[in-house]
């Protein structure tokens, strides 16, 4: 891995960690990140595609029908990008991020318990926060990362690093994994203690603007991000030394899945890409012949991934062989989410989709008013799904729902 050259701010910043000391431009962190005394526990409660490996599965049946139960504005920014997605606490709230920069804690009667300022630069926060004994992290345009206490919204640390994090961080064993954007353009991957918000490893192997969140597979001891450079890179794990890249061809924009010894790699070369974990070889390609930006779901043996032809197609992990395709009215460039008998995914037509696993057919659909591109979130009773603002205009702001049975 090659050493990366800190600035002067830089390592001020890191010693006033270290020293306790408190400079200029540096915002002190928590001592005690879990909030009570203790300490910060090997696995996130919840983050972005639900685990390590990005596998956008959840074990929550969802109903055999749906209706809204409320709604609240969110999302306010033209920007084509995926917006962040509602996330679950431990005890039952909604975490939200959203392109305006705020951070809210809602109840699920719709109540606002917090709000907090991410940043306030424009197009806010994409990304969606990681839970981790009792703080919540999140990156923002900003090109910082902040760790904020889940009960209270107070502000924790923030570690300024690049010049904007469209992606979500990851989280395990008191690390951050965070993929990191560069105005040259370039990119970086940044790890983090989450303790403390001090920068532990830093890597500019990414050679364009990486909005891809980090995905670790312990087991085969690999760490894998994508870049707009159009590859897919490979470091180990922990170890996080350089090991492989693999080119597509066309830009890497989404989180990329793990499984069975394989990444999945949605392109915009019109292409999803299964490459043999451990040395980069192709195992598969499927070509769909227009753009994939869409964060593949896996399940028992199945690839669900979105496509800009508006197909939502299942692809037998094995051998890329296509299972079924699914047409919607509208670009898919979200994130598909598996439950147990369905695969939910937003459209462009402003339409989230419960499709059977067995054929694709629709289950149920529910519409909205804007653009739908965030992974929904399913509880016991309940799913929550944000949407871009309608035509991306701010007076018309996207919403997040809650829909329950019926």
């Amino acid at each position: 891995m090659r050493d990366r050259s800190w600035s002067r701010r830089q390592v001020l910043c890191g010693l006033s960690t270290v020293a306790g000391v408190s400079l200029a431009g540096c915002l002190g962190a928590s001592s005690d990140p879990a909030g009570d005394g203790g300490t910060l526990s090997e696995f996130a409660e919840t983050q972005f595609r639900g685990g390590l490996r990005n596998q956008g599965q959840t074990g929550e049946t969802i109903p055999p029908a749906v209706s809204q139960d409320w709604a609240l504005p969110a999302n306010e920014s033209d920007h084509s990008a995926t917006k962040g997605s509602p996330v679950i606490t431990p005890d039952g709230d909604v975490l939200l991020a959203d392109d305006t920069g705020r951070l809210r804690r809602i109840t699920p009667e719709g109540a606002v318990r917090w709000e907090a300022t991410i940043t306030e630069v424009e197009r806010g926060s994409h990304g969606t926060p990681a839970i981790v004994s009792g703080t919540a992290y999140i990156g923002s345009y900003d090109g910082a990362v902040s760790a904020f206490a889940l009960e209270t919204g107070d502000r924790e640390w923030h570690s300024d690093v690049g010049s904007a994090v469209g992606a979500s961080p990851t989280y395990y064993d008191g690390k951050l994994y965070v993929a990191v954007e560069h105005a040259t353009p370039s990119g970086s991957v940044v790890v983090f203690d989450a303790g403390t918000g001090a920068i532990e490893s830093w890597d500019e192997w990414p050679t364009d603007h990486p909005h891809s969140t980090v995905a670790i597979d312990r087991e085969a001891g690999r760490l894998v991000c994508g870049s707009n450079d159009g590859r897919c890179y490979a470091w180990s794990f922990p170890g996080f030394e350089r090991e492989w890249s693999y080119d597509t061809g066309g830009d890497v924009k989404t989180a990329l899945a793990i499984a069975d010894g394989v990444v999945i790699v949605p392109s915009w070369a019109g292409t999803v890409t299964a490459i043999d974990v451990d040395d980069g070889s192709q195992v598969w390609e499927f070509d769909g012949g227009q753009d994939f930006m869409c964060a593949p779901a896996v399940h028992d043996g199945t690839v669900y991934v979105g496509s800009h032809d508006s197909n939502i197609y299942a692809l037998d992990l094995d051998t890329g062989k296509k299972e079924w395709v699914k047409e919607t009215g509208g670009w898919i460039t979200g994130n598909a989410v598996a439950t147990p008998n369905h695969v939910l995914v937003g459209s462009y037509d402003r339409t989230l989709y419960a499709l059977s696993q067995r054929d694709g057919s629709v289950t149920w659909s529910f519409s909205g008013r804007g653009e739908i591109t965030s992974a929904p979130a399913v509880t016991a009773d309940a799913i929550y799904v944000t949407e871009r603002a309608r035509n991306g205009e701010s007076d018309y702001p996207g919403m997040l729902y809650r829909l329950t049975s019926g």
